[in-house]
């Protein structure tokens, strides 16, 4: 079945790669052996559809073009499906290749090692590989969430979904409408960057806390997707990272040395706590509930407020 689908592919791809004009469905129908033995017009429909999608997820560009007649016709022009000439140099090669390592026990892990095929195939060096099983250096990215991958495809398509999402503090899930932008990677948390239609602002989720399946809606994005630079500063100062005041902890001793990394200070209470300033940003309750009764907050009242309503919400399940 896979070999068979494999020689269709190729065979669609040659026909339209090798015309100089736009060829019909029906040519094309005639011109390939599987699809002459398709049962139904319906059947031959669907596995072109299935097929011209597949050829552009490879990489080929497919042009759409209605003749005189209002006919559909469809070709893939040579200049516009050729790599141009690969100029790596051998770190530049090492670079890519740690990159697709780091997918190596995601869902990308198989375009990762395909991209790395056709650069090596289009004359990219060979780079020695500085991570060896040997090493005791593994680069990863965990990708555990089952929302990943849905998004990752949406972000790429700039197509609109709804989701059901858990905030910190909130008993049970309220559903969201969101036109995705870009996924990023903090502490080892995946967030989504998107414009929330209901609230008409812009949002970030964390993708651990979506439940239930992502579903793609229909139409075109609402507003203008920003420069992937202010994306990430977003995305950065949500998860915590841009801190615009300190905050006063007190941290059981030996506990917590992701908090006493970030400390500007630490001081002695004795009776096993210590006492710490950290930076303060948004979503450092969430982080904080994370260490559970090993952290107690003293200051401010505010971040003391959101992290006992966590804890609440945490206790009610």
């Amino acid at each position: 079945m896979a070999i068979a689908k494999a020689e269709r592919l190729m065979n669609l791809a040659l026909c339209l790669l090798g015309t100089r004009r736009p060829l019909s469905k029906r040519e094309l129908r005639g011109s390939i052996e599987a699809y002459l033995e398709a049962g139904s017009d319906d059947a031959f429909n669907r596995m072109f559809e299935r097929d011209k999608d597949d050829l552009r997820e490879l990489g080929l560009i497919i042009e759409t073009v209605e003749n005189l007649d209002g006919e559909t016709g469809y070709l893939a022009r040579r200049d516009s499906n050729r790599l141009p000439p690969i100029t790596l140099d051998a770190e530049e090669a090492a670079a890519l290749g740690l990159a697709a390592k780091v997918w190596q026990q995601a869902r990308l892990a198989g375009a990762a090692s395909g991209a790395l095929q056709k650069l090596r195939a289009a004359g990219m060096p060979e780079a020695e590989d500085a991570y060896e099983v040997h090493s005791a250096l593994e680069p990863r990215i965990p990708v555990h969430e089952a929302a990943f991958e849905p998004l990752m495809l949406a972000c790429r398509d700039r197509r609109p979904v709804t989701f059901d999402y858990r905030k910190g503090n909130a008993a049970t899930p309220e559903q969201r409408q969101v036109e995705p932008w870009t996924l990023e990677c903090w502490r080892g948390h995946w967030y989504l960057a998107g414009w929330d239609r209901d609230r008409g602002a812009e949002r970030v989720f964390r993708l651990s806390r979506i439940t239930g399946r992502v579903r793609s809606r229909a139409g075109a994005f609402t507003t203008e997707v920003p420069d992937v630079v202010t994306v990430r500063e977003t995305v950065e100062s949500w998860a915590g990272e841009t801190a615009t005041r300190t905050a006063l902890i007190r941290l059981r001793t030996g506990a917590g040395y992701p908090l006493r990394s970030r400390a500007v200070s630490v001081r002695e209470l004795g009776d096993g706590w210590d006492e710490l300033e950290i930076p303060y940003g948004h979503g450092l309750d969430a982080w904080l509930v994370e260490f559970g009764p090993d952290v107690v907050v003293r200051e401010p009242a505010d971040l003391r407020a959101d992290v006992v309503d966590r804890l609440r919400a945490v206790a009610k399940d």
